[in-house]
């Protein structure tokens, strides 16, 4: 990590550009080089390609900045999560959304069925289901917003009921980022990324990251990465470090974005309901105020048609990609619901939008143009 800052008085949005340096010399580098080495002489702290490198310490040490702990970078989001997930022991309890991230619910309920875990699905913007879950717990898994629901969970209060029932809490902070919460602030043993998504922000790698404060829990999730595999590449850590330096710019133009094209939606009488905590109107706007630095860039709206109509209608946008992904410069969305492992308990006509940070009358005017291709009136 470049040397000299007094980090802690630094903004975020200097941080992502400051960090992860190599330490200035005459003629030394900018940014740090792509290692790409499998085998070092021995001797040193790394001893071996799936052990460590140093663009995954650059990355790694960029994003303990933003979250206040220590970081792991892994291969992909999933791979940060099944890490997490092996801290628990045969049959432990596991309190977790019923209706969150599918890549999450869908592994989830595999582990259920296997007997490896004993999984509690609640409905987690709901405190007191949470609450009446917790009892016998060893963890509880959070994310908030939830995907693709985009609900609100009370972080302050679960995450300390949570730690007062005994249970190691683990958030999901990829919908959020660090721009907006910082949940191992609020109390969290581990907040974890999908890299892929609003960190990197290009579409162009897949990688995951833990992080936590506590030095066991570390090692545990070291152990996990070196012997279980899910290594990231030097040249997906490097990209996704680039992508980095532009996050504060771009989380800030999406969600400048979303809170005008959620007001747009609002208004249109095609659209039944609009899911954003920006909104005055949105159930959770008063709880994301009363914890949260911003609303975040992702709207889910449910559409006055047949699921027919509303397939053609992603299908039929010129700038916004029908697709399966968030957090990139380029907008995107789905229909949820045309995914069978997606969580019943969202509508069939919801689709998930990732605000990008195009011009917002040019993705109005692309939305309008899509409902119109699918006769939507």
């Amino acid at each position: 990590m470049s040397q000299g800052h007094d980090w802690e008085k630094l903004s975020t949005e200097t941080k992502v550009v400051a960090a992860g340096r190599p330490a200035k010399k005459p003629d030394g580098a900018l940014n740090p080089s792509i290692a790409l080495n499998s085998t070092f002489h021995e001797g040193g702290p790394v001893g071996y390609g799936r052990y460590g490198n140093e663009v995954w310490s650059a990355l790694e040490d960029s994003i303990s900045l933003l979250e206040s702990g220590k970081t792991l970078i892994f291969s992909s989001g999933m791979g940060a999560i099944s890490a997490v997930f092996s801290l628990l022991p045969e049959g432990a309890v596991i309190v977790a959304a019923e209706n969150g991230y599918q890549g999450t619910t869908t592994m989830l309920k595999k582990l259920h069925e296997a007997k490896r875990l004993d999984v509690r699905f609640v409905n987690l913007p709901d405190t007191d289901s949470v609450l009446e879950a917790l009892p016998g717990a060893q963890m509880l898994y959070l994310e908030s917003p939830t995907n693709p629901a985009i609900e609100v969970v009370d972080l302050p209060v679960v995450i300390a009921a949570g730690k007062k029932a005994g249970c190691l809490v683990v958030v999901d902070n990829t919908l959020a980022t660090p721009m907006i919460q910082n949940p191992l602030a609020l109390g969290a043993d581990v907040s974890l990324h999908s890299v892929t998504k609003y960190l990197s922000g290009h579409s162009d790698i897949l990688l995951g990251c833990t992080v936590t404060k506590s030095e066991s829990i570390l090692e545990k999730l070291e152990q996990a990465r070196r012997y279980g595999g899910a290594i990231a590449g030097p040249f997906e850590a490097w990209i996704a470090l680039r992508g980095l330096r532009t996050f504060a710019l771009r989380m800030q133009r999406s969600q400048e974005n979303a809170m005008e094209l959620a007001k747009r939606l609002e208004k249109d009488p095609r659209v039944l309901r609009v899911r954003y905590p920006g909104l005055p109107s949105d159930p959770f706007h008063l709880r994301a105020k009363s914890f949260m630095r911003g609303f975040g860039a992702m709207i889910s709206f449910e559409v006055k048609a047949e699921v027919a109509q509303i397939d053609k209608m992603c299908n039929s946008s010129k700038l916004i990609t029908n697709a399966t992904s968030l957090g990139g410069v380029e907008s995107i969305w789905e229909r949820r619901r045309r995914w069978a492992t997606e969580s019943h308990t969202i509508p069939e006509n919801l689709i998930r939008f990732s605000v990008g940070i195009e011009n917002v009358d040019d993705l109005w005017a692309d939305i309008q143009a899509s409902f119109s291709a699918a006769n939507i009136k």
